[in-house]
């Protein structure tokens, strides 16, 4: 598979958790990585999967300014999200395979603070 950021090999990386195995895949470039569907999910609350996401979070940054990226599954464009609890993080899905997060933004996903919770409540209230 090659990486839908910038096009290099990703390598596939096994985490062992208590209820099994999660295998992702890991760009050897950009340091990106691609979760299934439900992947990231089941890697949150594990810290076994803490040294996946060792890629550094300034080069991660800087590919935010690729934008039309396609999904490296199926090739259809990917759709930009925002999380719903911490609106400060976005990151590319694919309604049908998964999501792709630049190197830094699954770290942030998996260690959700209280301020990030506040922002979300304050995310909601803005929009209502």
């Amino acid at each position: 598979m090659e990486c839908p950021k910038c096009n290099s090999p990703m390598k596939e990386i096994k985490i062992e958790i208590l209820h099994g195995r999660v295998i992702i895949d890991k760009c050897e470039s950009c340091q990106g990585l691609w979760f299934d569907h439900g992947e990231a999910e089941a890697l949150k609350g594990h810290w076994m999967a803490d040294f996946a996401d060792s890629g550094d979070p300034d080069v991660g940054k800087s590919y935010d300014v690729v934008r039309d990226i396609n999904c490296p599954r199926c090739g259809k464009p990917m759709k930009h999200m925002t999380d719903p609890n911490q609106p400060h993080l976005r990151y590319e899905v694919c309604v049908e395979h998964g999501m792709f997060m630049d190197a830094g933004e699954f770290t942030d996903f998996k260690h959700e603070t209280p301020l990030d919770i506040f922002r979300g409540l304050l995310a909601l209230v803005r929009k209502s």
